[in-house]
């Protein structure tokens, strides 16, 4: 028999996200969400006051990179709802599960009145997987299908739009659950191809994507590879799903032109592709069809349907990554693979494309941080040149160990989302990596750093430009323009905001700096500062 409870529709909707595993919530109130916010409270969700709702958003999901539970981003009616929506987008690209709960004024009012009414579920209808208007009698099972729908599947964002009045509505209602489907692997004539393929490879490859972080498929991505002498490639955000440091990685593919000259020709030099949980909505045009699956075997494993048409495969499972690498691998007798020893000589190609022992620059701080901060610092990076060369120098040791935005690549994103890991993970060191343009963003989040406490490091490069944009104009001989901004005293701007700050210009500064820092009791800005055109010849 169903439970039933007598509750506030707004209590139905927190108390369902509490069973999820959310335990914090990231906005600004508005009068039309007071109700919204009052029950998350009630429920065992903390609501953290942000500066901005895009930061709040992306605050919240570094909370759930953490946790696992969805992000909870709060939005008021009007200009809040609307501040958050590049964030939304963000986690619609960016696979995130994210729950975006808005105020809305009545439907009724809204007929004779005029101000801060729009329709949000229209508005942020292209950057969701659904929205909802919540109605009081349905409130419960409104809520259970917005985390059904964020969580499975490739995740993304739901937006639930909460007239005033319905928030506060009081009705008694059964309480229904969704069984979550049990992970699943193909069976039939083409798995019994796919192992046929497998048992003759000399020379097979993997890609490996956010599909196989969302599966939490890493030990049987590893079981795997080990087994079959499989060398693997991950997208920048599935970095650390099997350790970095393990022989057979050859590190994130996708955005550094360097980078691809080397893992291109690896995988076009493969007879047997498996794209393992791979969402190319991660990778730049050069990796569009890089292969015929006319002329390669092809083996795809996603949670949905091939319709992005980056690449195409012979044969396509939409299934359980981890499960189905289980079910391939059964009655296969291992082979050698690359026996002329192809993979090690990638991999150390790769390592000498990217030097971090170089004199002062942007490959040095990357590596002094490396160096200083233990094996299990948390990491975050901003948009911009930074991101790629600290996506193919920073090792990571698990899953998530270093996010980011890399399908939208919306800038601003790495001081919030540091800031959230820091509160889901108040033990684990963590250090976020900003260029001067993204962290002059979002610098009014240093208060809610303070407010919050604990001790993130926050890296800033320094160089007063858009390093990346101007390197692409200059790359194609136009005129410099729109790319330089003044330069800044960010550590003062740190210490200004309650933490310790830093101006660095060595690696014995910042050696020195590192060490205050992760000794800190409040968080620290660190502004490295690097020569223009520091980036040239890097990426």
């Amino acid at each position: 028999m169903l439970d039933v409870q007598t509750l506030r529709a707004a209590d139905f909707v927190a108390k369902r996200l509490y069973e999820a595993g959310c335990r914090f919530a990231f906005g600004m109130p508005g009068g039309e969400v007071l109700t919204l916010v009052d029950a998350l409270e009630k429920a065992g969700i903390r609501f953290i006051l942000c500066k901005h709702e895009n930061n709040a958003g992306f605050m919240a999901e570094g909370v759930m990179h953490r946790t696992g539970a969805p992000a909870i981003l709060v939005g008021t009616v009007g200009p809040g709802v609307v501040n958050g929506y590049n964030v939304v987008a963000n986690a619609y690209q960016d696979r995130v599960p994210m729950i975006v709960l808005t105020g809305c004024v009545d439907a009724d009012e809204a007929q004779m009145y005029t101000h801060q009414v729009m329709d949000h579920q229209a508005a942020f209808g292209e950057v969701t997987k659904a929205t909802f208007r919540l109605s009081a009698k349905a409130a419960d099972v409104i809520a259970d299908k917005a985390v059904a729908i964020a969580t499975q599947g490739r995740s993304g964002p739901v937006l639930i739009d909460v007239p005033i009045s319905t928030a506060d509505e009081v009705v008694s209602l059964p309480i229904r659950r969704r069984v979550p489907a049990s992970p699943a692997a193909p069976t039939g004539a083409d798995m019994d191809k796919a192992r046929a393929w497998l048992a003759k490879a000399e020379r097979p490859v993997m890609l490996i994507g956010l599909d196989a972080i969302a599966d939490d498929a890493g030990a049987e991505i590893r079981q795997f590879c080990e087994t079959f002498g499989v060398p693997f490639i991950t997208t920048y955000k599935a970095k650390g799903i099997v350790p970095e440091t393990h022989e057979l990685c050859l590190g994130g593919g996708g955005l550094s032109p360097k980078a691809d000259k080397i893992l291109l020709p690896f995988i076009q030099s493969a007879d047997l592709i498996l794209c393992a949980g791979y969402d190319p909505i991660e990778m730049r045009i050069g990796w569009q069809e890089i292969w015929d699956p006319e002329e390669v075997n092809v083996i795809d494993i996603a949670a949905e349907p091939n319709t992005h048409y980056m690449h195409q495969a012979a044969l396509n499972f939409v299934a359980h990554t981890g499960e189905t690498l289980k079910t391939l691998a059964e009655g296969v007798q291992p082979r050698a693979t690359w026996r002329s020893g192809e993979a090690a000589a990638a991999r150390q190609a790769l390592a000498a494309a990217f030097p971090a022992d170089g004199e002062w620059g942007p490959a040095a701080v990357i590596d002094e941080v490396r160096r200083a901060m233990p094996e299990t610092t948390l990491a975050s990076a901003d948009s911009g040149a930074h991101r790629i060369l600290l996506s193919q120098q920073w090792s990571c040791h698990e899953p998530r160990g270093l996010i980011q935005s890399s399908a939208l690549c919306t800038m601003g994103c790495a001081i919030p989302m540091a800031i959230g890991l820091k509160l889901a993970a108040p033990d684990r060191p963590v250090v976020s990596f900003s260029g001067d343009a993204g962290a002059l963003m979002v610098l009014g989040e240093l208060s809610t750093a303070q407010e919050l406490g604990g001790n993130p490091v926050f890296i800033i490069f320094v160089d007063a430009c858009l390093s990346l944009i101007e390197l692409k104009q200059r790359s194609r001989q136009m005129t410099r323009a729109g790319v330089d901004f003044g330069r800044h005293d960010f550590a003062a701007i740190g210490r200004a905001f309650g933490g310790e700050g830093h101006t660095v210009t060595s690696r014995k500064e910042l050696q020195a700096a590192l060490e205050q820092a992760k000794s800190a009791e409040t968080f620290t800005v660190i502004a490295a500062v690097i020569a223009e055109h520091a980036y040239d010849g890097l990426l």
